[in-house]
């Protein structure tokens, strides 16, 4: 089996904890209007690689990657699920930490759920993307269906995966007090979400949709800024405890 990739990544420090090697899947069928990596979108296209290729190169930089591990992201990984299983089982047998990053917009079904099960327990921490608080708001910003990454997040808590929710603030669309509030309500029941990113918006990505041709529809929104994201972090992380503090026992 090989999978197919945009690329990869030896140092990466942003993509779960510690120093990582990431793997970047190719192909994506949400078409959120702030993604910054367009060019990962087709699904045919990338890199062949087998998954002890991928381990081979990881282990040429191991030393460095003691308090940190593999992160597979995208694109988005679910796409290749087959694959990405194997990858993370070999990567397990061998004592290396795994990270998934990924927007959950794949449906479990009676047909792939044994494969969900399996990556469930090779998966050391989900960062999970969630791009809205609402349904409309949702499909709006990603042309898909919000009940694919409510029902991933509600079936990886139950199984106990650790997850960090990703949050991206764009100005004029989720930099908006009651949307914010409502995502923390959102979270506040899945007792497995440990930790929130809040990511600003930026326009770093606008080169590459000139240079393939695809229009641009965030043309004119503004960046948000580090201080934005820290105050909507701390608003949805205020949320969240006083929705769980709600729901203890007196």
């Amino acid at each position: 089996m090989k999978g197919r990739f945009h690329s990869f990544e030896s140092f990466g420090t942003v993509d779960g904890p510690g120093i990582r090697y990431v793997a970047f899947f190719q192909g994506c069928y949400m078409r959120c209007k702030f993604c910054h990596n367009p060019d990962t979108w087709e699904v045919n296209a990338g890199i062949l690689k087998s998954v002890d290729e991928i381990l081979l190169d990881y282990k040429r930089n191991e030393v460095f990657y003691t308090k940190g591990g593999l992160t597979a992201t995208g694109g988005e990984p679910l796409l290749q699920l087959p694959f990405l299983v194997e990858l993370f089982t070999k990567a397990k047998e061998k004592g290396i930490n795994t990270c998934l990053d990924t927007s959950g917009g794949i449906s479990i079904t009676d047909v792939n759920k044994e494969l969900f099960e399996k990556l469930a327990k090779v998966c050391d921490l989900i960062m999970l993307d969630l791009k809205h608080s609402d349904m409309k708001g949702y499909s709006q910003l990603t042309s898909s269906d919000q009940t694919f990454p409510l029902n991933f997040l509600a079936f990886m808590n139950k199984r106990e995966v650790e997850i960090q929710i990703r949050h991206v603030l764009v100005p004029g669309i989720t930099l908006d007090d009651e949307q914010l509030i409502n995502l923390g309500k959102l979270i506040a029941p899945f007792k497995m979400v440990r930790s929130l990113d809040v990511l600003p918006y930026h326009t770093m990505g606008i080169a590459k949709y000139k240079s393939l041709g695809i229009p641009y529809t965030l043309e004119g929104v503004r960046e948000a800024s580090k201080e934005e994201a820290l105050l909507a972090r701390d608003l949805i992380l205020d949320t969240i405890q006083k929705e769980r503090a709600l729901k203890q026992p007196k």
